[in-house]
């Protein structure tokens, strides 16, 4: 628990050591109808059954099958998806959140046989549903062994936690090639710069196409189902320790059928050992 009256640290360094953003501790949530965070919910779980599902067709889905909630008009549904940071993954004009003045880089996976740890890491940001607000999570996943190198929780799309992340995962060990999609934060020059410095080849998403980047969308998958909907947090803090636990138990405990019945930390640890 971070004391706002500790004789020695601020604040703002407590959350350095705990590593949190500062905009996490300040964070209070806003006081919408209960009904919205469920429909921001329900739009979760759809987006993640049918990511190709846009705004129209997600507005439809509910109004059937969620009367209750209703009449929901697409321009609502468009706003909630904005600030969730999701969009239906079929091309489509002026609805991307890339930066159009941020460089792109081409797709280095397409073909590829991935065969050992650090040749590939994958990173991307999901919305994590709350109680009474919510956050957004950014994981770091080695490809070949699912290993979850690092991760981290904010309450707003801003760079800082995406940049944390990459440095913790860094000091485990560096990839030679880093995928992501071609979001805003993951394009922008103070993130490419820090894997130019490692020498680290950048690797984006082609525009539209989510399942360049499947490993990870398997990995929301798992811990959407296994955690996340599984529990109704009530504050970023709670949030944050329920998914620490769970991904130290994906990451140590739970045995994965596509890596042959073993844990992604033993692979991951074994295989850098032999490579």
């Amino acid at each position: 628990m971070i004391q706002t009256q500790h004789p020695s640290l601020s604040v703002q360094c407590q959350c350095q050591l705990l590593g949190l953003p500062l905009s996490t501790y300040y964070y209070h949530a806003a006081s919408p109808a209960p009904s919205t965070y469920q429909l921001m919910k329900l739009i979760d779980q759809i987006y993640l059954k049918y990511p190709f599902y846009g705004v129209r067709r997600i507005t439809k889905w509910l109004n059937q099958y969620y009367p209750e909630l209703g009449p929901l008009n697409h321009k609502r549904i468009a706003r909630l998806m904005q600030q969730m940071g999701i969009q239906g993954i079929y091309p489509k004009k002026k609805l991307s959140i890339a930066n159009k003045e941020h460089l792109k880089y081409p797709y280095l996976l397409k073909d590829r046989s991935i065969t050992h740890p650090d040749e590939v890491w994958a990173t991307d940001v999901t919305y994590i549903p709350m109680n009474r607000g919510f956050c957004y999570l950014v994981a770091i996943i080695d490809w070949h062994t699912r290993y979850i190198v690092s991760w981290k929780l904010s309450t707003t799309l801003e760079i800082d936690f995406c940049i944390q992340a990459l440095h913790e995962a860094l000091q485990q060990g560096q990839p030679e090639i880093f995928n992501s999609d071609q979001g805003s934060q993951f394009t922008s020059p103070q993130y490419t710069q820090i894997l130019k410095e490692k020498a680290i080849q950048i690797s984006m998403d082609g525009k539209g196409r989510a399942f360049d980047n499947i490993i990870v969308e398997r990995l929301w998958r798992t811990i959407k189902y296994e955690e996340v909907y599984l529990h109704g947090y009530e504050t970023v803090r709670e949030a944050e320790a329920s998914i620490r636990k769970y991904i130290h138990f994906y990451n140590h405990e739970r045995l994965h059928s596509s890596l042959g019945y073993r844990t992604p930390y033993s692979l991951y640890q074994e295989k850098k050992v032999v490579k």
